[in-house]
């Protein structure tokens, strides 16, 4: 009988209480503030200097200059914020929340998008001077 009253007392406080899970499919997810997320990156301020490859310390990021790419192995990176801290431009951020789920490991590949210049003119020919008789 005493079992039966200690059941009791607890289910009595599970019903007026609120519940203790979250609604998490209906509501977002709420990070604390030093929460660390992923990487990102904004490639179009990107320079490729390759700061944030020397500065990672288990070697997820990967900057190819000549082929303008920049790569980074999410399950390698254990998000410390090095690069973040190194980019002299500024263009990587660690962005609250995580990556969603895949089916298959796979790498992160940006490729900086060129900008072409116009071509300059050639320099027109300078008048040819006659010299003075």
């Amino acid at each position: 009988m005493a079992q039966f009253l200690t059941f009791t007392k607890t289910v009595m406080k599970n019903l007026f209480s609120k519940p203790a899970t979250t609604a998490y499919p209906a509501v977002p997810r709420e990070y604390p503030e030093r929460t660390r997320g992923h990487v990102e990156i904004n490639i179009e301020e990107c320079i490729m200097c390759g700061m944030c490859m020397r500065s990672c310390p288990p070697g997820a990021i990967e900057v190819k200059r000549a082929e303008n790419t920049w790569t980074i192995n999410r399950f390698d990176c254990v998000q410390c914020g090095y690069c973040v801290e190194k980019c002299p431009k500024k263009c990587l951020s660690i962005v609250p929340g995580y990556q969603e789920p895949g089916d298959a490991k796979f790498v992160d590949s940006v490729v900086k998008p060129v900008v072409e210049k116009p071509a300059e003119e050639a320099p027109k020919p300078a008048a040819e001077v006659k010299p003075a008789e």
